[in-house]
This record gives C-alpha cells, sequence and structure tokens, in this order.
C-alpha cells in the first residue's frame, strides 16, 4: 500500500528525474520541477497569508467607465501600470509607488505583479515597512552595534522587492536612516523596488502629513527616481465589505 502510494507520487514525465525527454531534442526541465520551484519561490517571498488570492484578475476598479469616473480611471491606470511592469520587466526598470488612501488596492497590485514576476521565475521578496524595522530591532546587538545580516541582505539581494506602507512607521532618526539605507543600497545596485504608501505628495487638509513629512526630503527625492508614482482614488474597499456585512 504504502509502496503503491509512493509509486503514484512520482511524475510520469520524468519519472522523478526532474528532466523531461523531447524527441530528437534532447532533455529540458520537468513542468513538475518547475512547478517546485515556483512553490519555493512564492514561499521565499514572505507574502502574507491575506493576499494569497490577490491577481490582476480579481482586481476590479471601482466606479463607472462609461461616466468618465475619476476614480475608475485612476484605478484602471494602476492596474494597467502594473501588468505593463510585470509583463516587460527587466526591459523596463524603473519601480512603482502607489500612493493612495486605505482600502483601494494598492498592496493588491503589488502583490499581483510580484506573483507574475516570480511566474517567470524572478526572486522577489514582500516585506510590510513596519514589521521589517520591528524584525532588523530585535536582531539588533548592542555588543557590536550592528544589525543582523540574516534580516538585511534579503533585503538588499532580492531582484524584485515589495516594501508596503512606506512612511507608516514613526518617523524617528533611526527610522529615516534605515530606511535610507535600505533604499539607497537598492537604487545604487540598480535593484527594482515596488512601494505603497497611504501618505500624498499634496495633503488636503494642512493638519495631515505628507509623504516627505514621514520620509524627509532627501528619500523622497531619490524615490522620484527610483520610481513611477501611481496616484490611486476611491473608497476604502474594506470599509465597504464591513458595511455590507452589517446590513446583513
Amino acid at each position: 500500500m504504502e509502496l503503491r502510494n509512493l509509486m503514484s507520487d512520482v511524475c510520469e514525465r520524468c519519472s522523478g528525474t526532474g528532466w523531461e525527454l523531447v524527441e530528437g531534442k534532447g532533455v529540458r526541465p520537468c513542468k513538475c520541477r518547475l512547478s517546485n520551484r515556483k512553490g519555493q519561490m512564492t514561499a521565499a517571498a514572505n507574502i502574507p497569508r491575506r493576499y494569497d488570492n490577490c491577481s490582476f484578475e480579481n482586481y476590479h476598479p471601482q466606479g463607472n467607465n462609461f461616466t468618465a469616473d475619476e476614480i475608475f480611471r485612476s484605478q484602471s491606470h494602476a492596474l494597467n501600470d502594473a501588468q505593463k511592469l510585470a509583463r516587460e520587466y527587466p526591459v523596463l526598470d524603473v519601480g512603482l509607488l502607489f500612493m493612495g488612501p486605505c482600502g483601494v488596492g494598492k498592496t493588491h497590485l503589488a502583490v499581483a505583479l510580484i506573483k507574475v514576476l516570480i511566474d517567470k521565475g524572478i526572486h522577489c521578496l514582500f516585506y510590510d515597512f513596519r514589521d521589517l524595522l520591528k524584525q532588523i530591532q530585535d536582531s539588533y546587538n548592542p555588543v557590536s552595534n550592528t544589525s543582523e545580516l540574516r534580516v538585511l541582505d534579503p533585503v538588499y539581494d532580492a531582484e524584485v522587492l515589495v516594501l508596503d506602507e512606506l512612511g507608516a512607521a514613526k518617523p524617528t532618526d533611526w527610522v529615516r536612516d534605515t530606511m535610507t539605507q535600505i533604499i539607497n543600497t537598492r537604487y545604487n545596485d540598480k535593484k527594482l523596488t515596488i512601494f505603497t504608501s497611504n501618505y500624498p505628495d499634496d495633503p488636503d487638509s494642512p493638519n495631515e502629513e505628507s509623504l516627505t513629512d514621514r520620509v524627509g526630503v532627501r528619500l523622497r527625492s531619490r524615490l522620484y527616481e527610483m520610481c513611477k508614482v501611481v496616484r490611486i482614488k476611491g473608497e476604502d474597499y474594506r470599509l465597504k465589505i464591513g458595511s455590507n456585512r452589517g446590513r446583513k
């Protein structure tokens, strides 16, 4: 019984070797091998389980296409920008900075983008910026005054990095120095980075903070070089879902 189960798990194409024979051409990596590699790369990308189902196919712009709706246009353009980068990378080597209020799909698009890149065999990594800062703090070594490279090395080395919620952490000197170190390192190494932020460049109210207020003038200037700004408008989709649940 156990032997039969083991035999049924062996790939019929390659008999477990990982290489598929192509008549008249030799061998090529088997689909089972590519599938396993994709699974490993997806797991290593650190995408939160909440976003497991995010894809371009299930990102639906709010509003109405037939009335030149401003919200619909902004979300449609954001979807097109993300799809274009996923399709044309590495020919396109400028990142994206998704800016907009909560619940308009910034993280959804960023995750959908790197999922497509992972399908193409590109090593990607996702981090909520607040979680990354927490891990760096937890790994801090007071004796050597250095942070563990086991945390920072994957962030530096990832071919494509998503930094979610840029500016959400309280902008202390340490936070800004850490942000600058990470972003400048990737900039100098010409590594593609995708950012999301709830903080706009031009707040509607004088009481609201801008992205520059949160990350500093120099770092905001660096982001202009690294990324195309994608401004997304709309209502908080999560709030709308919660309101609909309350009516049931």
